[in-house]
């Protein structure tokens, strides 16, 4: 499971690379959510399926699962979310002001 896992991190990674080297400003944003969902898969395969009981004390279990890796890939969901909708406005200002989205077209005249 956790090749699967790995192989399928490389491919987000993969994807959302080739999204971030193009010149459109809506491939470029929606290749870093790609990566960043690529970096949750990495968190949870690295952090690994522990079975045990929940973290609480009063169980009477003696082992216990860790939620560390479901804490930092839920502050990271709530990051990305936020940065996303960031990106989404800052662009769809800028298409507004320059009337294009490519980033070739956003330099302006070499006079500049």
């Amino acid at each position: 499971m956790e090749t699967i896992m790995s192989i399928l991190v490389g491919v987000l990674f993969t994807i959302g690379t080739y999204l971030i080297l193009t010149k459109s400003l809506i491939r470029i944003i929606l290749g870093t959510s790609i990566i960043s969902h690529g970096v949750h898969l990495l968190i949870l395969t690295m952090g690994g399926l522990k079975s045990g009981g929940p973290p609480l004390l009063g169980i009477g279990t003696t082992t216990f699962t860790d939620a560390l890796p479901q804490a930092l890939i839920l502050t990271a969901i709530v990051i990305n979310f936020a940065t996303t909708a960031l990106f989404l406005v800052l662009s769809y200002r800028a298409y507004q002001e320059l009337g294009t989205d490519n980033t070739a077209e956003m330099r302006g005249d070499e006079n500049e």
